[in-house]
């Protein structure tokens, strides 16, 4: 196939470009400036139109988000703009264009008050901006497209390329002898490469069998528990303490307890997020304990 991915530029784009690559060609689009071969901006409906049409594909990915979660609350129409109207104007381009759409949506569409995990049709209650926006994006994707989308909620993602977690923890062990990190939120860190290598599985076999998936790293763990893991096997000296969200105080809610569950595509058994981190690591060059 040829696959326009949008939000080429960013942490999952990256990766998309190279699992999905060389199996099928990658027509990389993004906004001005961002460095992917084609310009977008999924804020203007007449431009994502244009270039959606003109791109000559079989299925576009939607993996563009505003994805500043504290961000998200401050920026409040900036937010809207990209994941809830940019996603129905993605949505409404490829059903002019008669063509499929994956789009990448988030476990913040939970509410985290669940003690087991979140099936794809468990009822959604967002807390915060980037939820609620996202969930948004979800509902118009869903009107635009309704036989030709797969909507795929993943978490806690990271991966060698942008901005995440890994990389704010190892910067911070190296710069603080003393780090707290919240132990009350509970999800499935997801490592990008593989995301990315589910999105190809489902693409390749799943655009027939529209709705909503849950695709994340198996196992689950606090961010306190994900901290450590990093600290001991990039070996990074830290005294690591926990703490609460409460006293950690973010400008947005966040769910205590958004593991997915994973019903509709059993048979793509994501790995577990440690052997993801361990990958994540090594391309970094930042592994130092194996196994």
């Amino acid at each position: 196939m040829r696959i326009l991915v949008i939000g080429a530029a960013g942490q999952l784009g990256f990766d998309l470009d190279r699992t999905l690559s060389p199996d099928h060609e990658v027509i990389g689009a993004d906004i001005a400036g961002a460095g992917a071969s084609v310009e977008v901006d999924i804020t203007d409906a007449d431009f994502t139109e244009e270039t959606v049409s003109g791109a000559g594909v079989q299925l576009v990915i939607n993996s563009a988000a505003f994805t500043n979660v504290d961000g998200c609350e401050q920026q409040r129409d900036a937010c809207r703009a990209v994941n809830a109207s940019g996603a129905g104007n993605v949505a409404r381009a490829c059903a002019a264009a008669g063509l499929p759409l994956i789009h990448v949506s988030t476990d913040y569409v939970f509410d985290g008050s669940a003690r087991r995990p979140y099936t794809e049709d468990d009822p959604v209650s967002p807390l915060g901006e980037y939820g609620k926006t996202k969930y948004a994006g979800e509902e118009e994707v869903r009107a635009a497209l309704p036989g030709k989308h797969l909507i795929v909620r993943t978490a806690w993602l990271f991966g060698s390329y942008g901005h995440n977690f890994v990389k704010t923890m190892l910067k911070l062990g190296r710069e603080r002898d003393e780090l707290e990190v919240v132990n009350d939120q509970t999800g499935s860190p997801t490592y990008a490469g593989h995301l990315a290598a589910a999105l190809k599985t489902l693409a390749e076999n799943r655009l027939d069998n529209p709705g909503t998936y849950h695709m994340t790293g198996s196992g689950h763990c606090t961010w306190y528990e994900f901290a450590a893991e990093i600290f001991v096997l990039s070996g990074v000296k830290v005294n690591l303490k926990t703490t609460t969200t409460a006293r950690f105080n973010a400008p947005a809610p966040r769910p205590a307890y958004s593991v997915l569950a994973n019903t509709r595509a059993p048979e793509i058994k994501m790995p577990h997020w440690r052997d993801g981190l361990i990958e994540c690591l090594r391309e970094m060059k930042e592994l130092r304990i194996e196994g």
